[in-house]
């Protein structure tokens, strides 16, 4: 098990800062995910993690610094960038001369290379891998220690829809056996489907880091939609139990904080003619997009019906 630490990370380039002050936990046991807009500073803040840019804070691994580790392939298993190998080497070559010189046993790609489904390719040239081959490639080595944290950026990105199944399962078992980690992506349904815990930043700096549940209720974007005889009888009635209506337009009524069943109750005591009630419930997606709405710094946006990059 790993506890891992981050604690007042902050790395800026000449006058710019990229990530500022930044705080955060990654607990054993559970998947945390990693979001931000482009350029919010993901990967140099786990490259900051890893010692591999010089910066202001520390991470501690069980209240140890990376590079003081006594075996750090046993402790911490990363991907940062999955294209990261010799383009005539071999993938099994590739994995076993990482294995030696991490003092590991030149068996252990064989074993990772089964453990993600690459063993049919194991004496190909990775050059000529697609791109959800070389993220299992870039996985397989973060897995040759068998370490009890994994940190991975974007480890979706590429992968088959067989591939993005295996991954959540993977990474499911692989936290539920006490391990630590911490996964960065665009994908939000990935993120969705396996995180438990969300660390959010924009422009570097800390927005949230709640459960994932708990940051998406945070939101309240939750309502339930109902089509019916009487929308404007309706509306009235659902705010005065208590709820607050989002929209109002011909037969649709749309109200927040009444459940499903209050509703169909409201609307039987005023004998109004329901035809449809939906509960809309909120994403990962909607509530990241409101949560980082105003930190992001390239933003796309339609202009005349074409859309440009602003």
């Amino acid at each position: 098990m790993a506890l891992i630490e981050a604690r007042g990370l902050t790395k800026r380039f000449g006058e710019k800062t990229v990530v500022e002050n930044l705080s955060f936990r990654v607990e054993p046991g559970k998947v945390t995910g990693f979001l931000g807009p482009n350029g919010a500073g993901k990967s140099t803040t786990m490259r900051l993690m890893l010692g591999l840019e010089a910066g202001e804070g520390e991470t501690l691994f069980d209240g140890v610094p990376y590079r003081e580790l006594s075996q750090p392939t046993h402790r911490v298993g990363a991907m940062l960038d999955a294209r990261s190998f010799h383009p005539a080497r071999t993938a099994v070559n590739h994995l076993r001369m990482l294995a030696k010189g991490a003092g590991l046993p030149l068996s252990r790609a064989d074993e990772v290379l089964e453990q993600v489904g690459l063993t049919p390719v194991a004496t190909a040239r990775p050059k000529g891998f697609s791109l959800g081959m070389g993220q299992r490639l870039g996985i397989a080595a973060a897995l040759l220690g068998e370490p009890d944290t994994l940190i991975l950026d974007e480890p979706a990105n590429g992968l088959d829809p067989q591939g993005i199944h295996w991954l959540r399962e993977f990474l499911t078992r692989y936290a539920a056996g006490g391990n630590s980690v911490l996964i960065s992506s665009h994908l939000l349904t990935e993120v969705e489907a396996v995180a438990e815990q969300l660390v959010v930043i924009g422009r570097g700096r800390l927005i949230t880091d709640l459960p994932l549940s708990e940051f998406i209720r945070s939101f309240e974007l939750d309502a339930v939609l109902t089509r019916t005889s009487d929308a404007e009888g309706l509306a009235r009635a659902a705010a005065e139990a208590g709820g607050t209506v989002l929209e109002l337009k011909d037969e649709l009524v749309v109200v927040r904080g009444l459940s499903q069943r209050r509703i169909a109750e409201i609307a039987a005591d005023h004998r109004i003619l329901v035809y449809e009630l939906v509960a809309r419930t909120s994403t990962l997606e909607a509530a990241y997009l409101r949560a980082s709405a105003e930190q992001t710094d390239y933003d796309a946006r339609q202009v005349e019906g074409i859309q440009v990059t602003a």
